[in-house]
């Protein structure tokens, strides 16, 4: 691409001197001198003698000259194109990839709109510059550089005082640039901002209804967008001034090459055909410096964007400890005096400490913020205990590899998420391989198989985005129904059940009973009944455990554990009574 642009730009530098030679040898019969590559043009088309007694010839040798250049402009572009689109789409995947690698604690406070953001307008400015911008800077750099060399060998004064104010062109260029760099990034910001805005609207929008919270939304919409407006509308000021005084000189100096160059040209200094020449020259030179400045500021918007796409590629991706390894789960979970904190000195887990065997099935109770889901975070290795020991038969937990750990352990989250997918496919999320009768076995223990197939569709029912199409308590039992199908080792139920009823609880339950024997499992509830058939339940509370024991030796002491079951109980008693009445 580069080098068909140098050619372009050097055939298009003989289509004045063609013209010169027209004017000057062929009209006004001065001797001709042409350098090698013009004398062989013009002898391609038979020599000065034959152009003077034919001279629609020297039209045929501009047009000549002229398709010979627009081939290698059409070469150029194609390159461009390969180039640039074979760029973008690396780009595209490597920052897809780089993405999904990226620590869980990153997702967690990145604004997923800008995110997407980053990945879409970004990125395409990335493939505009490439495709078009670096094409006119290179451009404008062999224009000049091909014109100066040939208006040197004609007149050096008249050289001089044809560039007499590029290097004021050049420089307003520069610095302009650099004076709007700090308006794009902001323009790319609010445009971030805006993006968010509206990926969360979209995403919220059942919410947004059923709260009559439109209003409200329209609201923070319209403040992001006139956010954006007014950066848009200073930086369309800035290009407008930008514009004024470049075309101003620009003019002038066109004006100074034809006043000067027609006195040169009376005295006898210079030709016709010479005037002619340097005022072609001077155009093809002043216009594309002047371009300049709007070539670079959109690559100050690519290099704004740039940097916004390598802010997230240069972001360390998850990495495991050099000595990790693959290893097997099924053993005994030991917690020793283990501490974490999101924050400095607000400890969520202090000191925990407790021994789960294999296979057993373990509860978690405790009041919000206590950390139980934290703990399932870090057995999961989304983030790292930060003192303490954690090992599972055997092994130092950061001494087993995340990838082997989260594939051998399932979890089922409270808000579980699904794909815009047939429940098949969102079931196969978790083994592409999974034979029809094992999908059947997962979704009858998961309480949802008869549901699926009162639907007219059965498993090719199309689940909206995020599953929105099916209600709370059939999302959570296909998303436990994809995890069972998994096969882990050890398995997770974060609240998993809360939008279930009671019976259908007990259900599933009784049925994760009896398949997952070997599997040690672990089920965060704030429902009692949900734990109280566990081998053990442990009591969470300020980050310490509390308490632990079997339901019955829970309800014999004094504790957080008995107080809820009373406090449900009673609620419970004044359900029936009520029902009753």
């Amino acid at each position: 691409m580069l080098f068909f642009t140098a050619v372009a730009a050097w055939v298009y530098m003989i289509i004045p001197m063609i013209t010169r030679i027209v004017v000057d040898n062929i009209i006004n019969d001065i001797p001709f001198a042409g350098g090698f590559l013009i004398a062989t043009i013009v002898a391609l088309f038979g020599g000065i003698e034959t152009l003077q007694s034919h001279i629609w010839l020297a039209g045929l040798m501009l047009v000549f000259v002229t398709t010979l250049q627009a081939f290698f402009v059409f070469v150029r572009q194609r390159f461009a194109a390969l180039a640039s689109e074979r760029i973008v789409k690396r780009l595209k995947d490597e920052l897809y990839d780089h993405i999904q690698k990226l620590p869980y604690d990153y997702h967690v406070k990145a604004q997923t709109g800008d995110l997407i953001q980053r990945c879409t307008s970004d990125v395409e400015t990335i493939r505009i510059f490439y495709h078009s911008q670096l094409i006119e800077i290179v451009r404008a750099v062999f224009m000049v550089i091909f014109a100066l060399g040939a208006m040197v060998s004609v007149n050096i004064r008249m050289t001089f005082v044809s560039i007499l104010f590029l290097p004021f062109v050049f420089l307003f260029s520069f610095v302009f640039f650099r004076y709007v760099k700090k308006t794009f990034q902001s323009q790319a910001e609010k445009e971030g901002e805006m993006t968010t805005v509206l990926q969360e609207s979209l995403s919220g929008i059942r919410v947004t209804r059923a709260f009559g919270r439109g209003r409200f939304e329209m609201e923070r919409f319209i403040e992001k967008n006139d956010a954006y407006r007014d950066v848009s509308f200073r930086l369309i000021h800035y290009l407008g001034y930008y514009w004024s005084l470049s075309d101003f000189l620009r003019f002038t100096q066109t004006a100074i090459v034809l006043v000067y160059g027609i006195m040169q040209t009376y005295q006898g200094v210079i030709t016709v055909g010479e005037l002619i020449l340097f005022n072609a020259y001077v155009q093809m030179m002043v216009w594309p410096v002047s371009q300049l400045g709007r070539v670079l500021t959109d690559t100050g918007k690519a290099q704004v964007a740039s940097n916004r796409v390598y802010e997230v590629l240069e972001t360390a991706a998850e990495s495991d400890n050099e000595n990790a390894v693959d290893y097997d789960l099924k053993g005994d979970i030991v917690f020793d005096d283990v501490s974490f904190a999101y924050e400095k000195d607000k400890k969520i887990l202090d000191g925990l400490s407790f021994t789960v065997k294999k296979g057993e099935t373990i509860a978690i109770l405790g009041a919000t913020g206590a950390g139980k889901s934290t703990l399932m975070h870090i057995l999961l290795r989304l983030y790292d205990y930060q003192t303490g020991s954690i090992t599972i038969n055997g092994k130092e937990l950061n001494l087993i590899r995340k990838d082997c750990l989260r594939s051998k352990i399932g979890m089922v989250l409270q808000e579980p998420f699904l794909y815009s997918k047939t429940i098949e496919n969102n079931l196969r999320m978790a083994k592409e391989s999974v034979e029809q009768d094992e999908m059947i076995k997962a979704t009858n223990i998961a309480a949802i198989h008869d549901v699926i197939e009162d639907f007219e569709k059965g498993y090719d029912t199309l689940v909206g985005e995020k599953g929105v199409t099916l209600s709370g308590g059939q999302k959570q039992r296909v998303a436990i129904a994809r995890t069972l199908i998994k096969n882990s080792e050890i398995l997770i139920f974060d609240d998993s059940l809360s939008a279930v009823d009671t019976e259908t609880d007990a259900e599933i339950r009784a049925a994760l009973e009896k398949r997952n024997k070997d599997v040690t499992t672990f089920i965060i509830s704030q429902r009692i009944t949900t734990l109280m058939d566990a081998d053990r339940i442990f009591v969470i509370d300020g980050g310490i455990l509390a308490d632990s024991g079997t339901h019955q030796e829970l309800l014999g002491r004094d504790g957080l554990y008995s107080r809820i079951w009373q406090i449900q109980a009673m609620l419970e008693q004044d359900i029936k009574m009520k029902q009753s009445e």
